[in-house]
C-alpha cells in the first residue's frame, strides 16, 4: 500500500500520534516513579524527589536522588504497582512476585538544592511575596502548553483518540471482556484533516498483547467490535479507513520479557502526540519544584484557559527558566492564525492574570499532593477521569470579559 503523503500547511494534511498501555515497559517504569513520589510526599509534602526507573526481563531498577523526611518501603511499593498492572502471572513474562527489585538511591545534589532550598523554610498555604520570590526553579529548560479545539477536551484529536483506545484495551482486559488480553499493548491513529480541522480518521493500528491460544482473527473481529468501534466517534471512519490489529500477526511476548522500559521515554505520548512542540523533559518521577513538570502543568492551564476563553481557537505557549531563579526567563505564543484578539493583547492578559513562578505554581495548582501516578499512562493533559487542575478552566469567563468578548 502506498505510503500518504502530505504538507501540513496544505489544505488537506494527515497528522498521526500514538499512546502505549500502561503494561508497556516506558510505561512501568513512568507508573513506578510516579508511585515513589506519591507514598514520599503523601507523608513529607516538601521532599525532594527525582525518581528514575528501568525495567527489563525479570528485573526492576530503581534509581535517583530523594530528600525526605520519611520512609518508604521501595521493595513492596514495586511490587504492588507491577501486579495492579496486571503482571500477576510469571507466563505474562513478567511478575510482581518473582521479579526482583534494585534500589539505588541518593540525596539531591546540594548545588541543585541551592536555588530552591528556601522552599522547605515557606509554609504551605499562604506564603508572603518575598517567600515566593526566593523559591528559584529546580532546574533550566523551556515548557510547552498547548490547547485547541478539535475536541471537547480541548486536545488534537488524534493524540485523545489514540489515548482512547489505550484506556478501552486496558478497561475489557481488567472487566473480562476480552480476558485473553494481556498488560501490553498501543494505538496509533491518523486523522485527516481540511483547512486545519478534523475530516476523518484515515487508520488506526492497534497492537494488543495476547495469550498464545487464540486465533488472529478473533482478536481483530474482538478489538474491532469491543475497542475500535467502542471509541471512535459515528462519522469519523468510513470505507476508505484502513485499521491494523497486531500487524506483525503475533504478540504473545510483550512487556520487560519483550523490551526493555526507561521513566521518560514517551515524552510526547504524555503531552501531545507530537502536535504541539515539547521543551524535552519527562514529567513522571519529579516532585513539582522541577519545572518540567510544574511548569509544562501550568503552560497547559494558561493555554486551556486561553482558548476555553475563545480568544483563540488554537494556542502554543513556551515559558523558560533557569535553575533557582523564580521568574521565567521567557514567554511565548503562537497563536497559528486563529486569535480572536491581537498576540499582544493575550500575552498581557497572561502575564496579568498568571503567575509562573514555581511557589505560585505550586500554590496555586495545590501540587504538593500525592495525585501524580494516574496521570503516567493515558496523557498528562485532556484528562477529566483523575485530578488534574491544570485541566480547570476558571478564568476563561474573566479573560472573556477583560478581552471585551
Amino acid at each position: 500500500m502506498p505510503m500518504t503523503t502530505t504538507f501540513m500547511t496544505s489544505p488537506k494534511f494527515f497528522f498521526t500520534s500514538e499512546s502505549v498501555t500502561e503494561g508497556h515497559p516506558d510505561k512501568i517504569c513512568d507508573q513506578i516513579s510516579d508511585a515513589v513520589l506519591d507514598a514520599i510526599i503523601r507523608d513529607d509534602p516538601d521532599a525532594r524527589v527525582a525518581c528514575e526507573c528501568a525495567v527489563t526481563t525479570g528485573l526492576v531498577l530503581v534509581m535517583g536522588e530523594i530528600t525526605t523526611t520519611t520512609y518508604v518501603d521501595l521493595n513492596s511499593l514495586v511490587r504492588d504497582v507491577v501486579l495492579d498492572i496486571g503482571y500477576t502471572r510469571a507466563k505474562f513474562g513478567f511478575d510482581g512476585e518473582t521479579c526482583g527489585v534494585m534500589v539505588s538511591i541518593k540525596e539531591q545534589s546540594p548545588d541543585i538544592a541551592l536555588g530552591v532550598n528556601k522552599a522547605l523554610e515557606a509554609k504551605r498555604g499562604e506564603m508572603s511575596e518575598e517567600e515566593i520570590e526566593a523559591i528559584g526553579a529546580g532546574d533550566q529548560g523551556m515548557m510547552v502548553g498547548f490547547a485547541c479545539t478539535e475536541t471537547p477536551e480541548l486536545m488534537p484529536m488524534p493524540i485523545m483518540l489514540a489515548h482512547k483506545l489505550c484506556r478501552r484495551l486496558a478497561q475489557v482486559r481488567k472487566d473480562g471482556t476480552l480476558p485473553y488480553l494481556r498488560p501490553d499493548g498501543k494505538s496509533q491513529v491518523t486523522v485527516e484533516y481540511e483547512y486545519g480541522k478534523p475530516k476523518r480518521v484515515d487508520t488506526i493500528v492497534v497492537s494488543a498483547q495476547h495469550s498464545p491460544d487464540v486465533s488472529q482473527d478473533k482478536i481483530r473481529d474482538d478489538i474491532i467490535r469491543r475497542v475500535i468501534k467502542y471509541v471512535v466517534p459515528n462519522g469519523m471512519m468510513d470505507e476508505q479507513t484502513k485499521i491494523y490489529v497486531n500487524p506483525t500477526g503475533r504478540f504473545v511476548i510483550g512487556g520487560p520479557a519483550g523490551d526493555a522500559g526507561l521513566t521518560g521515554r514517551k515524552i510526547m505520548v504524555d503531552t501531545y502526540g507530537g502536535m504541539a512542540s515539547h521543551g524535552g523533559g519527562c514529567f513522571s518521577g519529579k516532585d513539582p519544584t522541577k519545572v518540567d513538570r510544574s511548569g509544562a502543568y501550568y503552560a497547559r492551564y494558561v493555554a486551556k484557559n486561553i482558548v476555553a476563553a475563545g480568544l483563540a481557537d488554537r494556542l502554543e505557549l513556551q515559558v523558560s527558566y533557569a535553575i533557582g531563579i523564580a521568574r521565567p526567563l521567557s514567554l511565548a505564543i503562537e497563536t497559528f492564525g486563529t486569535g480572536k484578539v491581537p498576540d499582544e493583547q493575550i500575552l498581557e492578559l497572561i502575564q496579568k492574570h498568571f503567575d509562573f513562578r514555581p511557589a505560585a505554581i505550586i500554590r496555586d495548582l495545590n501540587l504538593r499532593r500525592p495525585i501524580f501516578r494516574p496521570t503516567a499512562v493515558y496523557g498528562h493533559f485532556g484528562r477529566d477521569d483523575i485530578d488534574a487542575p491544570w485541566e480547570r478552566t476558571d478564568k476563561a469567563d474573566l479573560l472573556r470579559r477583560e478581552a471585551g468578548r
